[in-house]
Parts: structure tokens; sequence; C-alpha cells
């Protein structure tokens, strides 16, 4: 059975970018919820109970018919919470520019940083309706790109290594920012955990 992943801060400790109400709406409700209805759509095939989300996203045609969907909506769900998650920090903690392997990439595929902050904020801002904005590695010498994903599409399925992901779902920021999508993106950047994700590339 899946599980949900308890967070690595408080759910306070992103004040006063992302406020406590929705980080505890988000992480117990929404994400709580994709775990239910995967896990009931799984009873139905218990060969593959056991099989990590990642390895079931992987290759979606191998999942049975009656449950694809609901492992392509709800397990990636699941699995793009749980990635997200962690690459967030408490302002406090947060490097305001990220390091070592990660900011070669970036000056490598985006000319520098700002550029990057540049491209990173009109894909998100153009991402009509519900959905997730990704950093991806392409895999193709570590070649780094961004793009849109609907729902909770996620970039595991499309063969790509997701870096840094955004969720742009509305309930990830409307009791704070509403309908300003831009001020959400902004204080998302504020809120990026660039040494964990320079491990995760190093790893």
């Amino acid at each position: 059975m899946h599980t949900l992943p308890k967070l690595p801060y408080d759910y306070n400790a992103l004040e006063p970018y992302f406020d406590e109400a929705t980080m505890r709406l988000h992480h117990t409700k929404h994400h709580q919820t994709y775990i239910d209805k995967l896990n009931a759509a799984l009873e139905k095939h218990p060969e593959l109970a056991g099989e990590p989300i990642e390895k079931l996203l992987a290759d979606l045609n191998k999942i049975p018919d009656d449950i694809r969907t609901a492992v392509r909506n709800h397990g990636g769900g699941h699995a793009n919470h749980t990635f997200w998650w962690p690459l967030l920090t408490p302002p406090k903690n947060q490097e305001p520019e990220p390091g070592g392997e990660l900011k070669k990439l970036l000056d490598q595929a985006f000319g520098s940083f700002a550029d990057f902050k540049k491209q990173f904020t009109e894909k998100a801002l153009g991402n009509f309706g519900s959905g997730w904005t990704w950093l991806v590695d392409e895999g193709a010498g570590g070649e780094l790109s961004i793009i849109n994903t609907p729902n909770q599409d996620s970039p595991i399925s499309q063969s790509l290594i997701p870096v840094l992901g955004l969720d742009v779902w509305e309930h990830a920021y409307y009791l704070k920012y509403q309908n300003r999508r831009p001020e959400y993106v902004e204080a998302f950047i504020h809120l990026i955990n660039w040494p964990y994700i320079d491990q995760m590339l190093a790893s």
C-alpha cells in the first residue's frame, strides 16, 4: 500500500510564501486522496501493489486497461507530490541561487540562472488549466529543458527525468494567491531547495 510521506518541515515553515492552511490542505487532503484512489485501483491487481509508483508510471501501456487511467491520474498525483515536497525549503534556509553541477547545466541550457527563471516562469504562466511545469533531464548527456504536463501526468511516463517541478493546480495556491498565479510562481522560486536538487543530480 502506498502511504503519505512525511514533510521534511512543519506546515508553517514556508511562510510567508506558502501559508500553513494551504500546506495542510494540500498535503493531508489532496495528496492523501491521490494515494487512497491509487491504492483502491491497485487492489484489483494485487500483483502490482508492491511495485514502486515510478515503475508503474514508466510504462503505462503495461498497466491493465481497467486501472490505467487511475494509475496515470492518481499514481501521477502521488508521484508528483512525493517528488515536490522535498524540493521546497523554509526561506530562512534557502540558497538564493543554485550552485555546483546544477548551475553548470542551467547555464548550458538557458544561458544563465536569470534566463532560466524567466523561461520557467513564462512556461508556468502559460500552462493552461491544471497541471505541472517541469525542469527535466532529457537523458541525452544531461540536457535540461522546461515542459508542461496536464493534470497529474508525470514526466516519467515520457521517459524524462524530473529535476524540478511546480504544481500549478489552483488547489496549490488559491487560498493565498487566488487568481494571481504570477505571485505564486515568484513565491515558489523563493522556496526552491537548490542543494537538494544538486544532490539528486549527483546521485
